[in-house]
């Protein structure tokens, strides 16, 4: 493991345990470590996590944002559900999104794993919005990206 991938890496236990806690200053600590990913993934030709790091910086002003803010009469957000429909639709969405971006990237780059790449970028950006809208299942998504990204990044020497 790099320095670099440490520095991120800590950066983002520290955004987990402070996500866990329910606590702001998850997405100052998300900004750093999505910007060092941002680079580590570009290096390791995982373009699609590249990408995905630079859409996380605006989604992590967002979150900031909207937990702030996003309750209504500029209050904190509270935490919400969603439905068995709502959930089916964005896991739909994810499926949908890899489908389409694993195939750009296998056809016109050099990416390796181009389709799982590809799903762990849409269901990150699906997990990290309902997270951003403090959504309890995006836990679930989060989970599920771990798991999928473990199998890439280790096949790839990423430890």
């Amino acid at each position: 493991m790099t320095p670099i991938e440490i520095i991120a890496t800590l950066f983002g236990l520290a955004s987990v345990w402070l996500t866990v806690r329910r606590n702001i200053w998850l997405w100052p600590t998300g900004l750093v470590m999505v910007a060092l990913y941002a680079f580590i993934f570009y290096e390791a030709r995982l373009y699609s996590q590249a990408v995905l790091q630079v859409i996380f910086v605006v989604l992590q002003v967002y979150g900031w944002h909207h937990w702030l803010r996003g309750g209504g009469g500029n209050e904190a957000l509270p935490v919400s559900r969603l439905t068995w429909r709502q959930t089916l639709a964005w896991l739909g969405a994810a499926v949908a999104g890899a489908a389409v971006l694993g195939h750009a990237m296998d056809r016109w780059f050099d990416a390796a794993m181009a389709y799982p790449d590809a799903f762990i970028t849409t269901l990150s950006l699906v997990s990290q919005w309902l997270l951003g809208r403090k959504v309890l299942e995006s836990w679930l998504g989060w989970i599920v990206v771990d798991v999928v990204a473990i199998g890439v990044y280790l096949a790839q020497d990423l430890r």
